[in-house]
């Protein structure tokens, strides 16, 4: 019988997240301040859990140096880091926050929403540089009467819709994996071409699988209005950026805007930044103050869950 399970974690989590860790009385923390590869490796044969967020790979080769891991738990919903698969080949419970998010990500598709509408950032980059009669471009719409098309309707997309309805939006979705009614005054398509075809502004809320990988090519963008603009805050393989950055140079669509890139960080001669159609944040759409502390406690909370069934079951 383990006295203190001994969990890693390759990246610190909130404050309120550890303290719930700390007095749980089950666990000796392994903090590591950014995931330092080499000294994991040192140690992950001690590790009897994780808590893992987005920025740390658990491959293959590490669950099998992980000779007595347990429980993964990761701090967010999305598993696209961690070979699923091979962990519960081996026995290893996987875990994930599903929901805690919806809120945070619904409002920075909002925001981004806002912001391409309005056409804020290229005025404000207007105005510093003088050029005050940018004001009679009238580049900005209004938002009303505008249509949305979600594509994937989970918690995140029905969290968007909501608001998006609340602003006087049309909101269509294309979800082929949800089934059911729902009390949003929302239309479902049977297409993503349809849906494509029909929004002025397209967000993505899908995970990252064999079927999402570059679900959105020339093929889809061509499909889209040229007043459109598409944005991503699901995960940047979803879209192919060469696709887009042709998109965007050439005008197929409007404009777009991305929390999330293929490979993260993205290198600084990134091919999109050397727009200026293309609003970019680097992956904090869950990030609020509120959602971290949301997640990483129910992340801690789902380890402790899944520790004391391990103890039982022992005991048993």
């Amino acid at each position: 019988m383990i006295k203190k399970w001994k969990v890693l974690l390759p990246q610190p989590i909130v404050k309120a997240g550890m303290e719930l860790l700390e007095k749980s009385g089950k666990f000796e923390p392994v903090v590591f301040s950014s995931p330092d590869m080499a000294e994991i490796q040192k140690i992950i044969g001690t590790i009897d859990a994780l808590l893992v967020r987005s920025g740390f790979k658990v491959n293959k080769d590490l669950l099998d140096a992980a000779s007595r891991l347990k429980v993964i738990s990761r701090v967010g919903a999305g598993l696209d880091n961690i070979d699923v698969e091979h962990a519960r080949k081996k026995g290893i419970e996987v875990l994930n926050v599903k929901g805690a998010n919806a809120l945070s990500v619904a409002e920075h598709t909002m925001s981004f929403i806002f912001a391409l509408a309005k056409n804020l950032f290229d005025f404000d980059k207007r105005v510093r540089q003088g050029e005050w009669d940018i004001r009679y471009a009238y580049r900005a719409f209004e938002i009303q009467g505008k249509t949305l098309g979600l594509v994937g309707f989970g918690l995140i997309g029905r969290e968007t819709a909501r608001m998006a309805l609340g602003l006087g939006m049309k909101v269509l979705f294309y979800d082929p994996f949800v089934e059911g009614e729902f009390a949003l005054s929302v239309e479902r398509v049977n297409h993503l071409d349809e849906l494509l075809e029909r929004s002025d502004f397209v967000c993505l809320h899908v995970p990252l699988n064999e079927n999402t990988v570059s679900m959105i090519g020339e093929k889809e963008l061509k499909k889209m209005k040229p007043t459109a603009f598409l944005i991503n805050v699901s995960r940047g393989s979803v879209v192919d950026t060469d696709a887009l950055c042709r998109a965007l140079q050439e005008k197929w669509i409007a404009g777009a805007a991305t929390d999330v890139f293929e490979k993260e960080p993205p290198t600084s001669n990134h091919p999109l930044f050397a727009l200026d159609n293309i609003i970019v944040t680097p992956h904090v759409a869950g990030l609020t103050r509120e959602c971290s502390e949301r997640v990483a406690v129910k992340a801690v909370e789902n380890l402790i869950e899944a520790i004391e069934r391990i103890e039982k079951e022992v005991n048993s």
